[in-house]
């Protein structure tokens, strides 16, 4: 009597993870979209230390970088921390390809220039940190469309303008910084939401912009009245229109009586 055939799992396993191996297609070099970022980026920046085409056209090799400052996961550019570098130049609008990227740090440098609204391609970033630069320029209102923001650090820079109001609808914001700039205009509402007596961001995130106004900074001179000078104003219009009525009444009596004195003669 012939013995039953006595099959192996360990070795069916291992022919089937040999066939998808062989049909499984070879590994290529680096996403199209990440290797436009940081082709831009290495163009637009002086002091990039060991970044060369052939180290950003293959940034990546898993979870492992072979480019100073850039963090991978599963095969894509996955963030960019350069601080403190030295880096000269601009911020390339084409860095809104690295479209994976959760976290961008190039705090510290002597970067210049606007702060490129297409930024806010960055569906996915958390982390946007462009403090201690020399950034001019209004901020972008269009990065409230990156919902994932955690932190916004734009302090120490040169930007001007107003602070948008649609930043205050990132719910997911727990760190905003704009101190130190030249901003002007009210605090948006949102950003500055009461909660009883505690602010959504302290007048720390604030600071440092002479014409920006409104709370959580202390009242400014010409931007904000005491309660005494408001109802000053309100007893002085109401009389100033008390005074006007009774002259304009007066001069109206004193053209009848002249008409009537007429009509007598």
């Amino acid at each position: 009597m012939s013995r039953p055939t006595q099959h192996h799992p360990t070795a069916a396993a291992t022919a089937v993870i040999l066939l998808l191996l062989a049909v499984s297609p070879a590994p290529s070099g680096a996403d199209p979209d990440d290797e436009r970022c940081l082709s831009s980026l290495q163009q637009s920046l002086s002091g990039l230390r060991n970044w060369s085409k052939a180290s950003f056209s293959a940034p990546c090799e898993g979870f492992i970088s072979h480019l100073q400052g850039v963090t991978c996961n599963n095969g894509r550019v996955y963030k960019l921390s350069l601080p403190g570098l030295s880096l000269a130049g601009t911020i390339p609008p084409d860095l809104s390809n690295c479209t994976n990227l959760q976290s961008l740090d190039l705090s510290s440098n002597a970067l210049s220039g606007a702060i490129p609204p297409e930024l806010s391609g960055l569906l996915n970033l958390a982390v946007l940190n462009l403090s201690a630069n020399r950034l001019s320029g209004a901020i972008p209102r269009d990065l409230a469309r990156c919902a994932y923001l955690n932190v916004i650090d734009l302090h120490a820079n040169q930007l001007t303008g107003s602070i948008p109001d649609e930043l205050g609808l990132l719910v997911r914001l727990s760190t905003f910084d704009v101190s130190y700039n030249r901003l002007s205009g009210p605090i948006p509402v949102l950003l500055a939401n009461r909660s009883g007596t505690t602010g959504r961001f302290n007048a720390t995130s604030f600071v440092g912009n002479k014409d920006l106004y409104g709370y959580p900074l202390p009242p400014m001179r010409g931007h904000a009245l005491s309660v005494l000078a408001i109802v000053g104003i309100g007893l002085g219009s109401g009389l100033l229109s008390l005074v006007l009525s009774f002259s304009a009444r007066e001069s109206s009596v004193r053209g009848v009586r002249r008409d009537d004195v007429s009509f007598c003669v």
